[in-house]
């Protein structure tokens, strides 16, 4: 029979509820025989599929089918050509069996390690040093077949036999030591037959930044559900860091780093929830899991919540890692994300935890719902109240595995909400019917805990790692290559040369995926994004490593996120760009190509791009524009942020610069966030309490923020006992968890996920600088670049003082003039002369002198207002190369400068770019956000035209040419003199181009600059607005929407006073009650809906589709006491639904006596009754129109 004959028959299965563990069926079979057998099964049109399976009975996302499990059947298609091949048809035949008996065998050896055996082939046979691997089959049916797949890389198991495993034998670790101490990679030459294999391990969704406000995102989000084109998808956001596992082959990963102590902990708890979750089973399921990532090619991120690894918004009763938050195919082309429905599929397949998620589409109400929902307990909600509104306003609510409040506790840090694609309800439908939660209950002893580990091992940061994988068990961590390296062996440290990245970017790409990979690390670094691309040796390819074949590991580390709203621009005009993923983990493998291979490369790469071109983007966005598939707005609470940012982040302010300091930062940050002005006043009581108590008990050692809660949370206790208005402040608090004696051990203070930096906003120099108190001093500096006219305004504002209209003393000091530390010599001024104004002559630069001021404002009482030439800025700079043309010219006019920076100097371009380059990384709204939101205001310097025509293509390109040549020079030799370095003769040549270039557009740079007369008087202006306190300080828009309280039917006063004039024609008592109680005193009127401390935040969330709508209101009676006044209202109609309020009585309330609340007005029916109000019938009702608002 020939092989082309035979009939592969497949059953593809997720999971089966009557199953106590997924299927490995045939279907895997066929897949292992397809990565195996190219020759055989990658024919084309040799097979067709006569069976139709569900969309979510596959693992794989993108096999969809419909209906209930069904056998797959493969079947030849007739076909003439081809020859038969007995041997293959045995071996093909062999292999399926063997796969489909698929065992973990444990050997006696030291390092317990297993090997995976598939039919007749042992993994630990498959060898590869450097070349094309062969895998060897062993006798079937007394025929031996040797194969040799098409493959350029080391094919790796995820386990290896033990005895075969010769990484840590004597002879093998001297070998290796002298191979790497021998600098093979400097010794290592490209030229055309130099091939770069990059295979991205791990990566995380990109991070895309809204350019619209969130308000703008929320009107986008609501637009689009509620015409049909998308849904609203919404999960909880756990407080923890992104852990990223490829399997043990693959390895595991922090946000930016991997070996570790993050890394050893979120291998513990990955291997732990696989012993929970299989009992007796799970070191073969771990085993198959580690085997099945590695063939397939995928990672699966997870957010890791832990005790250990530092406090966040609160200690969790439990560690574990939620939630898939995302698994990759990271195969040959672009990595491809699963949908959160084939996230939950995955999940429960192999029994991972998922997160709570909650689907907003076919009520097209709903997701204004939802919005109003989290603006009603955005500043008090917790996870119980979260989610039991979420619930009810949500279409699809899909609980987690594991319950945030059992395993984290209440404090809810928050919630992503994001589009997706309109199918997305019917696809979470047929997995949620498909694939229920498994029900078994597995109990056997798990062994130490995570927090035992680490508290037996709190000594040595080495030690916690070995014992934590030590405990993680052999099965699913084999060996410790990824944290020690070969620790028999006496080598170089992990990190590897600079150079490897120069060599990556010089070798010609052997596939498609390293062609774009490439093609980003090019741009970032020609663009000098703030990123590292950081090397490190592979000692997992150690056997493979050869003088002509080099493996290594690059982390992509993004420093900043401007770096992602730049790539995001550039992506715009080169669509066929990657996108730039958080989280980015690549292996890399240099070798030298013969000819034929070469060739072979260039066509499969050829095919996977054209593939990859074809396919769906990375997260399916199924039909959505990619400005829309990338709505995301992240919604916080103030439980949590009242502990991470108000408390944890302001330790090292109050500790450092005292309670006033403090004070100003967390007042800036309640001001961002827009919080109301209650909750305001509130947190400012229980913040400056908390610091007093804080700074008595710790004294001058400052509180370590990774423990902040063991003060923290008995403080938050105590303070939320005292009244009920102080529990919700709080949120919740008690039951603390103690970390002392377990905490992991974290080299250097380093905090893996960067949660310390979330949001980060810089407290201000001092209290309040909305207006400038005369009994404090004044520094006036200049961030700016010599040019700038920086002295010369000086010397004006000396000459007109009294022109600031401000009686302080004022002074200029020159730093051109003063030697020595500059700004230590301001502050010495300020000490000397505290209430005077000083003008700081001397550019500013950086936010290292920036600190300075900051420090000297505080310590000497004084406000500091920065003052910078105005400026369009590029993408990277906030200044544009028009105005660094017109700064270089006016110091190349310069004639005996007291710096020695005039047309005498011979380095006048370079000293520029130096300083221009100071910026770098910033655009210029960055640049004016962070000084506005360090010092509270900023004066813009007037320095060009509005209207003038373009810089000239000669002046561009000179300057151009001087960017690049600074770049090249500050990477090779820093900021060494140019007349010192390997580029001397070019900076010679350039600088003499340059001021040919710009003397020859002399005409066109004087004319584009504005007069200085009118620069001075514009400063001048600003800064007297500043000192008179009229100055406003620019909020960057985080929330433009405010704390939904209650929701009403807003009523103009005007229509109530002629309602009440109309009635009072007929009744002769309201007209006296209208003069005496009314008159001047009624400035709004609404009729309440619903209140959420009286109905709940559903009921209120319930009006959010007719908010701004007009409703009639039928006003039908008035009813009077001597305390109380209001009106009997009964609303109407919008778009044929009745609006009907939740209060018992609905009505508009007009007045009430000094003393008494509003809500008193209910009592008014009651009254009637008791003979203690007057009713007065309006018949016929009459009517009145109003809005209906959220307040």
């Amino acid at each position: 029979m020939s092989v082309h004959n035979f009939v592969f028959t497949s059953t593809r299965t997720l999971y089966s509820p009557s199953s106590s563990s997924p299927t490995i069926t045939s279907s895997r079979s066929f897949r292992f025989l397809r990565l195996l057998f190219p020759q055989i099964i990658n024919r084309r049109h040799r097979f067709i599929t006569t069976s139709n399976i569900s969309d979510f009975r596959s693992i794989m996302p993108h096999h969809k089918k419909k209906g209930k499990r069904k056998e797959q059947k493969w079947i030849q298609k007739p076909t003439s050509d081809g020859p038969s091949d007995a041997a293959m048809y045995r071996s093909a035949e062999a292999i399926t069996n063997g796969i489909g008996r698929l065992t973990i065998v444990e050997n006696n050896a030291q390092s317990h390690v297993p090997v995976l055996q598939y039919g007749g082939i042992r993994v630990d046979e498959i060898a590869s040093n450097g070349r094309s691997p062969v895998i060897s089959v062993n006798p079937i049916h007394g025929k031996q077949s040797v194969l040799q797949p098409k493959s350029y890389g080391t094919v790796s198991a995820a386990t290896v036999d033990a005895p075969k495993k010769t990484v840590n034998t004597a002879a093998q670790t001297v070998d290796l030591s002298n191979m790497y101490k021998n600098n093979l990679l400097e010794n290592f030459t490209v030229d055309n037959s130099t091939y770069f294999t990059a295979k991205i391990r791990a990566t995380f969704y990109p991070k895309f930044e809204n350019e619209k406000s969130d308000q703008e995102v929320r009107v986008r989000m609501i637009e689009m559900v509620s015409k049909g084109l998308a849904t609203l998808e919404v999960s909880l956001k756990h407080s923890g860091s992104l852990f990223m596992y490829a399997g043990h082959e693959g390895g595991a990963y922090a946000k930016n780093s991997f070996g570790n102590v993050y890394t050893a902990v979120g291998v513990f708890v990955l291997g732990r929830i696989f012993r929970e979750a299989w009992g007796t089973e799970a070191s073969k399921k771990q085993a198959e899991f580690n085997e099945f990532l590695e063939c397939e090619h995928m990672s699966i991120s997870m957010e890791l919540v832990t005790a250990v690894l530092g406090d966040h918004g609160q200690r969790p009763r439990e560690d574990y890692a939620v939630v898939v938050t995302a698994v990759t195919e990271l195969g040959n082309g672009k990595p491809k994300f699963y949908s959160t429905p084939e996230i939950i599929a995955f999940c429960r397949k192999w029994r991972l935890p998922t997160n709570h998620v909650w689907l907003f589409s076919t009520r097209w109400n709903s997701v204004t719902s939802f919005f109003v929902a989290y603006d009603a307990l955005c500043e008090e909600g917790t996870a119980t109240s979260v989610c039991k509104a979420l619930d009810e306003v949500a279409d699809i609510s899909v609980p987690g595995s594991k319950d945030h409040i059992k395993v984290q506790g209440e404090i809810l840090e928050g919630l992503v909400a994001r589009i997706v694609s309109h199918e997305s309800t019917k696809e979470m439908e047929l997995v949620l019917k498909d694939y229920p939660l498994p029900v078994d209950e597995v109990h056997q002893d798990l062994g130490p805990g995570l927090r035992e580990i680490c508290a037996a091992n709190k000594s040595d940061e080495k030690n916690q790692i070995k014992a934590l994988l030590a405990n993680t068990g052999t099965s699913f961590c084999p060996d410790y290559v990824d944290w020690f390296g070969i620790e028999a062996a006496d080598v170089l440290p992990r990190n590897a040369d600079r150079s490897v990245v120069s060599k990556f970017l010089q070798a010609n790409p052997s596939d498609y995926s390293t062609a774009k990979l490439q093609e980003m690390v090019r741009l970032m670094r020609e663009k000098r994004f703030p990123a590292a691309f950081k090397c490190y040796h592979n000692f997992r390819k150690a056997n493979s490593i050869s003088s002509d074949n080099l493996h290594y590991k690059m982390v992509i580390h993004v420093h900043s996120d401007s770096a992602f709203r730049r790539y995001q621009k550039e992506m715009r005009y080169k669509p066929d760009l990657w996108p730039l993923y958080r989280g980015f983990f690549v292996e890399i493998n240099l070798f030298k190509a013969s000819k034929e291979k070469a060739a072979e490369m260039a066509k499969t790469s050829i095919d996977i791009g054209r593939t990859d071109k074809d396919s769906n983007d990375l997260s399916g966005k199924k039909g959505l524009a990619d400005e829309d598939a990338n709505l995301m707005i992240k919604l916080k609470f103030l439980t949590y942020k009242l502990r991470t940012f108000l408390i944890r982040n302001g330790l090292s302010i109050l500790f450092k610069d005292g309670p006033a300091a403090y004070k100003a930062y967390y007042l800036r940050q309640m001001k961002l966030w827009n919080t109301s002005p209650g909750k305001q006043r509130q947190l400012s009581k229980m913040l400056d309490e908390w610091a007093v108590y804080i700074k008595r008990k710790c004294g001058n050692q400052q509180l370590s923020s990774s423990i902040y809660l063991s003060e923290a949370e008995p403080f938050l206790e105590q303070y939320a006992k005292r009244s009920s208005e102080n529990q919700a402040l709080i949120g919740c608090a008690g039951d603390l968890v103690r970390t002392e004696d377990f905490l992991a051990i974290v080299e250097g203070g380093r905090d893996e996920e960067g949660d310390l930096e979330t949001e980060k906003v810089l407290e201000p120099s001092s209290p309040g600088l909305d207006s400038i108190q005369k009994k404090e001093g004044l520094i006036i500096f200049f961030p700016g670049i010599p040019g700038c006219a920086k002295s010369a305004l000086c010397k004006e504002i000396l000459s007109v003082s009294e022109g600031l209209e401000d009686d302080r003393p004022i002074h200029s000091m020159m730093g051109d003039l003063i030697k020595g530390r500059y700004w230590q010599k301001v502050a010495d001024e300020r000490r000397r002369k505290p209430y005077s104004i000083v003008l700081a002559d001397k550019n500013a630069p950086n936010e290292e002198v920036w600190r300075q001021i900051e420090d000297m404002s505080r310590n000497t009482k004084a406000s500091a207002v920065p003052v910078v030439p105005d400026s369009e800025g590029t993408e990277s700079n906030p200044f544009s190369l028009d105005a660094l043309a017109v700064f270089i010219y006016r110091v190349l006019n310069r004639v005996n400068h007291p710096g020695n920076l005039d047309k005498s100097s011979p380095n006048v371009g370079y000293v520029l770019l130096m300083f221009y380059h100071l910026y770098d990384g910033k655009n210029r709204s960055e640049f004016e956000s962070q000084l506005i939101e360090r010092f509270g205001s900023l004066v813009k310097m007037p320095l060009l035209k509005s209207e003038r025509s373009p810089l000239p293509d000669s002046v561009k390109t000179v300057l151009e040419e001087g960017i690049n040549l600074y770049r090249l020079h500050a990477n090779r030799h820093g900021r060494s003199e140019p007349s010192k370095g390997t580029y001397a003769k070019e900076w010679s040549v350039w600088e003499k181009q340059l001021r040919e270039v710009l003397f020859g557009s002399a005409n066109y740079l004087t004319s584009i600059q504005v007069p200085f007369e009118y620069v001075v008087n514009q400063v001048l202006e600003q800064l007297k607005r500043i000192m008179r306190g009229e100055y406003v300080t620019p909020i960057s828009e985080k929330r433009k929407f405010g704390t939904v309280v209650f929701a009403a039917i807003n009523v103009h006063v005007a229509d109530v006073y002629n309602l009440l004039s109309h009635v009072s024609e007929n009744d002769p008592k309201v007209k006296p009650f209208i003069e005496n109680n009314l008159r001047n005193n009624l400035e709004k009127a609404h009729i309440t809906l619903a209140h959420k401390r009286s109905h709940g935040v559903t009921a209120v969330a319930n009006y959010g589709r007719f908010v701004n709508q007009k409703v009639p209101v039928d006003v039908t009676a008035l009813l009077l006491s001597d305390k109380l006044a209001a009106l009997e209202a009964l609303p109407g109609f919008i778009d044929g639904q009745k609006i009907s309020s939740k209060n018992e009585w609905p009505h508009l309330t007009l007045w009430t006596a000094q003393g008494i609340p509003p809500k008193e007005a209910n009592t008014l029916p009651d009254l009637v009754l008791q003979g203690k109000a007057t009713r007065i019938e309006i018949n016929p009702p009459l009517t009145i129109n109003g809005v209906i608002q959220f307040h």
